[in-house]
């Protein structure tokens, strides 16, 4: 659905990207993880054509990402970014019908079909009790919760998300990054940067560990969460052992 062909980006004489190749199917959960500073937002942005490359190229089903036109784009794929605008003084009801702002120009698409994806949205987003309120009334984590309601009221075959589950508590931590494996179950592509070690473990049907810029890793947890890779990617020592009662690797902090 989405490939990155030896992508790169360049700011100056800083390079923050380089030599990426990257491909995304329907059906995958593939989450991106790393240090700070490793390039993952980057990557994202590039993806979702938000910045363009300066070296190598995005194709999205089978099309270059820059032979797209914005509204084009924008019934392809979703980016959630954290960096959403957070003193919007619109309701929650309008700011996840902003989603459905792509499919205007669409004949086959009506008023109530938007209001059932809305609907459907604010359940899967668990935010459905917040309709009517402001949105810059709403804490940080429910104005996460209700960005990515937008992002899911969209409806596109891909899904490109960074850190969507930053601001969230456990429990909505959990619900969401599940939410994204159901997403990827039923045909979705859907690429996430996550910080959460453990939530990718279990998750994620793919994962790729970006550091200073490229890849270091891209497989299956079980393939990639090694010790040795992470102790050396992010510069702490890790253990890495079977979780207790969920069939997946459980990363930890090490002593020493």
């Amino acid at each position: 659905m989405i490939e990155a062909i030896g992508l790169g980006y360049r700011v100056g004489n800083v390079t923050l990207l380089a030599g990426v190749d990257l491909a995304v199917q329907a059906g995958e959960f593939v989450a991106v993880v790393g240090p700070n500073g490793a390039g993952k937002t980057t990557l994202l942005r590039l993806l979702a054509g938000d910045l363009r490359p300066t070296q190598g190229r995005v194709q999205m089903n089978g099309s270059q990402v820059e032979e797209y036109s914005y509204d084009q784009l924008a019934l392809q794929r979703s980016f959630f970014s954290q960096l959403t605008e957070r003193e919007i003084p619109f309701t929650v009801d309008a700011v996840v019908t902003m989603g459905r702002y792509p499919h205007r120009k669409n004949a086959h698409n009506s008023s109530s079909i938007d209001a059932a994806a809305v609907t459907s949205a604010l359940v899967r987003s668990q935010t459905s009790h917040l309709t009517g309120r402001v949105f810059a009334s709403l804490s940080s984590g429910e104005q996460t919760r209700v960005a990515l309601a937008r992002t899911f009221a969209q409806d596109t075959p891909l899904l490109l998300l960074d850190e969507p589950a930053a601001n969230l508590d456990v429990a909505n931590q959990e619900h969401i990054t599940k939410e994204l494996r159901n997403m990827a179950d039923r045909g979705r592509a859907v690429l996430a940067v996550l910080d959460d070690l453990n939530s990718a473990a279990h998750y994620a049907t793919r994962v790729v560990v970006l550091a200073d810029g490229a890849i270091r890793a891209d497989g299956t947890p079980a393939e990639v969460f090694q010790e040795s890779l992470l102790s050396e990617v992010y510069r702490q020592a890790m253990r890495v052992v079977r979780h207790p009662f969920r069939d997946c690797p459980l990363v930890l902090v090490a002593d020493r």
